[in-house]
């Protein structure tokens, strides 16, 4: 019998390419979101790559009592969790927004795994949770800096909270996945990121703009302390980053954890500037990409770039597409959505 996942906020960028991923390791998938930030395109999007009718439930999963009809209707004993806010800047304009959406899901996803006697999930934390760390790049053992934002702070607690429940209640077991900046679309370019709104990462601003969608870029600084004066920053591939999301699934999946709760990193191990990947896009795609240089934003760190080893070496998970395919993807993507030649 195949073995189930939820994905809760699998409508989403990341979460419909994990979802790919999930199928195509031979997993059953239900998606929940609240199509608050994404629609339905990824999601047939999904149908279309994988040619099996994902279901899909609308569901707020801050709503304890419509979410848990989803736990009694479908028989699943792993969840991947993404389901919240992601914007840094916003999370600093609003925190309390963040706060309230980002921890009471959270919560509810595992009150809901313990009342129903579900064992598996996968945390989707962030590299945020290292703050403007001393040394880098940074390990699993990097000591967690005070958070430069809200939406950095709900990832943190998060962690906190599965760390405590899957050292408290026997059965439970829990993976965080500290993943960095996922850009890139999937290789088909029938799913990819599409913010509503205007973007709040740097790719879909990127390819928006080439677009001529957006006006303009701004580079949020060019006087950091950084070879060329713009954030550094470890930019992965997100169908790379989704096969991670399936090799944590796996290991607690087949009892191969070491601890009830595991912490890995998920990232190339290198280290990329804005404008570097800005240039690197107008390259390897041959357009142009009006950008100008703007105030430091609040909440953005000055370089972070992750230490691999421990999911390459456990996990048997690394990366493999390089920044061009990557970069290059999303173009095609972005070309797909706007009817682009």
């Amino acid at each position: 019998m195949k073995q189930m996942v939820l994905v809760s906020g699998g409508a989403g960028y990341i979460g419909c390419h994990t979802t790919v991923e999930l199928i195509a390791a031979g997993y059953d998938v239900v998606i929940a979101d609240n199509l608050s930030n994404a629609d339905m395109s990824g999601v047939e999007g999904v149908r279309q790559i994988t040619g099996v009718d994902v279901p899909f439930v609308e569901v707020d999963c801050c709503d304890k009592q419509a979410f848990a009809r989803l736990f009694e209707q479908y028989n699943f004993d792993s969840v991947i969790h993404f389901a919240a806010y992601k914007a840094v800047g916003e999370s600093v304009v609003d925190p309390m927004k963040y706060y309230r959406n980002n921890l009471t899901s959270f919560m509810n996803v595992v009150e809901l795994m313990r009342e129903y006697g579900r064992h598996n999930i996968v945390f989707s934390s962030s590299a945020t949770v290292y703050g403007e760390a001393d040394e880098l790049p940074v390990t699993e053992l990097t000591p967690r800096k005070p958070a430069t934002s809200s939406y950095g702070n709900t990832k943190q607690i998060c962690e906190d909270i599965l760390r405590d429940v899957a050292t408290a209640y026997e059965g439970l077991r829990g993976i965080s996945l500290r993943y960095f900046n996922p850009i890139g679309a999937h290789p088909s370019a029938l799913i990819g990121e599409l913010p509503r709104g205007v973007p709040q990462n740097l790719v879909p601003f990127i390819t928006q703009t080439a677009a001529g969608v957006r006006e303009c870029l701004s580079v949020f600084g060019d006087d950091y302390p950084t070879p060329d004066g713009s954030c550094l920053r470890d930019y992965i591939d997100v169908v790379d980053l989704a096969k991670a999301h399936v090799v944590a699934i796996t290991r607690m999946v087949e009892g191969k954890n070491k601890q009830p709760y595991e912490v890995f990193n998920v990232g190339t191990g290198n280290g990329v500037s804005v404008l570097e990947l800005l240039h690197g896009f107008e390259r390897v795609n041959g357009v142009k990409v009006n950008h100008k240089i703007a105030p430091r934003r609040a909440g953005d760190v000055v370089a972070i770039w992750a230490d691999t080893k421990l999911a390459n070496e456990e996990l048997g998970w690394r990366s493999e597409r390089t920044l061009d395919e990557t970069l290059r993807s999303a173009w095609e993507w972005e070309k797909h959505v706007r009817g682009i030649k």
